[in-house]
């Protein structure tokens, strides 16, 4: 995909070859075009296949590229924000529909996985929120009533069984949510794709779409050798946008997210770790997350990208806070290293938004793409299939309206990081 090793790390090394996905060569036509081929734009293809539609995906440079084949690989229900805000942002009607849709996400995605066969890595024994200190405990503490509230099977652990699920006295406690677990996220992807072209899609990576032309009851899309010609376009780029449709990257704030991965821990370290192997993250603002994969390697990652000056500030910070929440791990050296992108917006929900006549795009995940993703391609899916209507989303189509400052913000959190972690000694 890349020869960048620093771009998709240790996922690039473990998981299975993507499927093969050529080049557009010459002109073709469906009935749906689909641009980005990450999780939103692979589930919209596959549900759009399977009801019979033809599909064809766009990629610019391969299967999972963005996002979607960098981050940690958490599968979580909802988003950042607390779930009584989500009706304050939205109203009460697009609120609910938003809660129940990413509520059951998790289960989307391991469904589809089990369906498919899909040689992900998944582990679905929950995931662990960890209170740091006292005001971290209080955010979750109302961050499980109100689920709770919801029916939810989320569960509050003291400090002691925080300790003995995650391995260290380091936390308050912590939120478990029972909904939730962890995949390969590249591997998931390549098994989407895969899952996909078996039922009748057709995928062409190193296909990035140069121009886009309204041609009045279709459109072209055009790549540097070949164009599609389609009714519907659906355009899941998300912060990965480039060329086309620049209002969606003008919308989006850049957060750098790294991920760093040790060789396989012995059995007795891995039993001291997270034994019953819930992906975890931390209630700090410049937050930790921690996981294994599969061959007991442990990932752990943080807000910052791996590059410049950035590179050695957070490989030291990386093994010093290592070596503080796991002191057996003191020593320990990173295998593999690798970042992202994530894209935030202003009130870190999602949008969703019409750029034209029959074009529609999804965006802003704010961190949480792999089961928001899945689930709102499956949306886009039946949209443009007409099984559900615009009103029935569970997002208002809003118009995109660019953050403000957006350079600047991007530049703050790239430094800040830095500056967190170069200085950190909170652990």
């Amino acid at each position: 995909m890349t020869d960048d090793p620093r771009s998709h790390g240790l996922w690039a090394r473990s998981a299975p070859p993507a499927p093969p996905t050529p080049p557009l060569d010459g002109r073709i036509a469906v009935d749906v075009a689909i641009v980005g081929g990450g999780f939103t734009g692979l589930s919209a293809a596959l549900h759009l296949a399977e009801g019979g539609t033809r599909v064809a995906v766009l990629e610019g440079v391969g299967i999972g590229f963005g996002g979607s084949g960098r981050n940690v690989g958490l599968v979580n229900a909802g988003m950042w924000v607390m779930p009584d805000d989500l009706p304050r942002a939205l109203g009460d009607l697009y609120g609910a529909r938003l809660l129940d849709l990413l509520g059951a996400a998790p289960s989307v995605v391991f469904d589809l996985v089990a369906r498919h066969g899909i040689a992900c890595e998944p582990e679905r024994q929950g995931t662990l929120h960890c209170a740091v200190g006292r005001t971290g405990l209080a955010e979750l503490q109302e961050r499980a009533r109100q689920w709770q509230a919801r029916g939810a099977p989320v569960r509050l652990l003291d400090a002691e069984e925080t300790a003995r699920q995650v391995g260290t006295r380091a936390y308050a406690g912590a939120l478990l949510d029972a909904r939730a677990g962890t995949i390969q996220p590249l591997a998931y992807a390549r098994g989407l794709a895969a899952a996909a072209i078996e039922a009748g899609a057709r995928i062409h990576t190193a296909s990035p779409v140069v121009a886009v032309a309204d041609q009045g009851t279709s459109w072209r899309l055009g790549t540097p050798h070949g164009s599609v010609e389609a009714a519907h376009v659906i355009v899941a780029t998300n912060a990965y946008t480039s060329a086309v449709w620049p209002e969606i990257r003008a919308e989006l704030v850049h957060l750098p997210y790294f991920n760093m991965a040790t060789a396989p821990l012995s059995d007795a370290l891995r039993r001291s770790i997270l034994p019953e192997r819930q992906g975890a993250w931390d209630t700090r603002e410049v937050l930790s997350s921690f996981r294994f994969d599969q061959a007991g390697r442990l990932v752990f990652g943080s807000v910052g990208a791996l590059r410049g000056t950035g590179l050695a500030i957070h490989r030291g910070w990386g093994r010093r806070a290592l070596a503080k929440l796991f002191p057996q791990l003191a020593g320990f050296a990173f295998e593999t290293e690798w970042y992202g992108q994530i894209g935030m917006t202003a009130n870190h929900l999602p949008r969703l938004h019409r750029l034209g006549r029959n074009v529609v795009s999804v965006s802003g995940y704010n961190g949480r793409g792999i089961a928001p993703g899945t689930v709102f391609g499956r949306c886009l899916a039946q949209l443009v299939q007409g099984t559900i209507r615009e009103d029935d989303l569970p997002l208002p189509v809003t118009e995109p309206v660019a953050a403000p400052r957006r350079r600047l913000k991007e530049a703050f959190y790239e430094a800040g990081a830095q500056l967190v972690h170069l200085t950190d000694a909170r652990l």
